[in-house]
């Protein structure tokens, strides 16, 4: 094992986590202002804009601790596969990035929108991949070699169904945001941005 190289991975680890949990609690206050009744559009907007800038931070974060931790479960001996595959899996990753940048840089547009539901659709097999494989090495004979590394994968995956939540309240907070361009503050608009408002400080 590299330990230089698995030290250098574990800083990145947890500066990655920072960004992530750090970024969810900037999300979460920005936000809060989102579903005030009497606050103007304008300034409505400039907390999405807030809260879409901190997001990209979380998501940056969230989608890094995987490969991440995967390495190192790698450098540890958690599970066995060839190098060549953690290459592969980098790559994956670095995809997977990607996208989640071009959505946060067309997040106004249609093109946007429909980059954010190819990212959720990624976080859809993402998730039960990762359920599976961690409580099978629990419970049975999986592939993750300790419990306490199957454990963390599996937590990893329930903490991807909130954040997939998140993820799906905002992409509707931006169409949300067209409506209120065209019909002004309704109360069918009003109640929208204050359930989803609700449903996103519930699960955060």
């Amino acid at each position: 094992m590299d330990i230089l190289g698995h030290d250098v991975l574990r800083w990145l680890h947890v500066l990655a986590m920072t960004y992530w949990l750090g970024g969810e609690w900037g999300v979460f206050n920005a936000s809060r202002q989102l579903a005030k009744p009497g606050l103007s559009l304008d300034e409505r907007r400039r907390h999405m804009e807030t809260a879409y800038r901190i997001d990209i931070l979380a998501r940056t974060g969230i989608i890094l601790l995987l490969p991440l931790g995967l390495n190192m479960g790698y450098n540890l001996g958690a599970f066995s596969v060839d190098a060549s595959w953690i290459v592969v899996m980098w790559i994956l990753f670095g995809a997977w990035l990607s996208l989640t940048w071009a959505a946060y840089f067309t997040r106004d547009t249609d093109l946007g929108l429909r980059l954010t539901k190819a990212d959720e659709a990624i976080r859809y097999f993402v998730i039960p991949a990762l359920l599976v494989l961690g409580i099978w090495s629990l419970v049975g004979d999986g592939p993750f070699a300790y419990d306490w590394y199957a454990a963390k994968v599996t937590l990893f995956g329930l903490l991807l169904i909130i954040g997939l939540i998140l993820r799906v309240i905002m992409r509707r907070w931006v169409i949300v945001f067209r409506r209120l361009d065209s019909e002004g503050n309704t109360p069918e608009l009003q109640n929208e941005l204050s359930s989803t408002l609700r449903l996103g400080m519930n699960c955060a």
